[in-house]
């Protein structure tokens, strides 16, 4: 299937490989030059311009945005919009706020084209283990489009979640839970940092990794971190926050939903840009290794 990709970014850029590996042809665009540049190649026609992308794809055109959120994706939208003709579709795989992508849905309808929106997880590793992809859409669209979710994820990998903005809003929770498992990694490991024994953490966290009700693939990663930096040397503990934690509290507020482990995650990352704490440096190290998330040096 022919795509259109604008944003070849750390996760942009790895989707367009492991597109181009399941057979699709890519049309590329990214306001660098040179990461346009990088991944041309016989399946993959790099465009100078969106414009440029967008004559360059087949009627209906599939374009999927790769940009941050907020204005970025907002601009790129109505640049599109611009260009595009009934029946085209667009996808947004990036973190939007839900009802965000419930309004551009809408704006998208009034002039007959179809949007999609993917919440999309999997960080640096998808390229090799595949995206999990939680769509939100009309039947029409995301059946259209189909062949890109399966490429994009493993087995399994990918669901339709309901109609627009559904897919953004489970991606949302699924990040909020996030919060909260990095959170209890970062504290327990500052517990036995901190304890009267000298403990071996990089071997605490292998350990878990073997029939440990607490293993899992970020405990996997702590470790990898762990052999490679045993003592997170370098790594100040200062931890961002991307927007899906707060919106996840909000809607709990909203829906009267008790959510204080979520709540509480979100406030300790606060905490962290102002104190320092090792349960920080853990969580920044495990951001780091599972989506490539910079590291602030101490």
């Amino acid at each position: 299937m022919q795509l259109g990709m604008i944003g070849l970014g750390r996760m942009g850029g790895n989707m367009v490989k492991r597109l181009i590996q399941g057979g699709h042809e890519v049309v590329a665009y990214d306001r660098s030059p040179d990461a346009v540049k990088e991944l041309t190649q016989p399946r993959v026609e790099g465009a100078a311009s969106i414009p440029d992308l967008v004559n360059a794809l087949h009627a209906p055109r599939v374009i999927w945005m790769m940009v941050p959120a907020g204005d970025a994706t907002e601009q790129t939208l109505e640049t599109l919009l611009s260009l595009l003709s009934p029946g085209d579709i667009i996808i947004d795989g990036g973190n939007s706020n839900f009802r965000d992508s419930m309004r551009r849905a809408k704006l998208c309808q009034v002039q007959q084209v179809e949007f999609i929106d993917s919440g999309t997880s999997g960080g640096i590793w998808g390229l090799a283990n595949g995206y999990c992809l939680m769509v939100g859409g009309s039947n029409e669209a995301v059946k259209h489009c189909e062949s890109i979710f399966k490429t994009l994820a493993p087995p399994d990998g990918y669901l339709h979640t309901g109609p627009a903005g559904s897919g953004h809003f489970v991606k949302m929770v699924h990040n909020g839970i996030e919060y909260g498992l990095l959170q209890a990694y970062g504290e327990g490991f500052e517990i036995l940092k901190e304890s009267q024994f000298s403990l071996d953490l990089p071997a605490i966290a292998e350990l878990w990794n073997h029939g440990s009700v607490v293993r899992s693939w970020l405990l996997e990663l702590l470790e990898q971190a762990y052999h490679q930096n045993p003592d997170l040397h370098n790594i100040r503990g200062y931890v961002e926050d991307s927007g899906e934690g707060r919106w996840t509290v909000q809607e709990a507020i909203a829906e009267n939903v008790p959510a204080p482990v979520i709540t509480a995650s979100l406030f300790a990352r606060f905490s962290s840009r102002q104190d320092e704490s090792y349960s920080a440096k853990v969580i920044a190290a495990l951001r780091n290794a599972f989506g490539g998330h910079a590291i602030k040096p101490e």
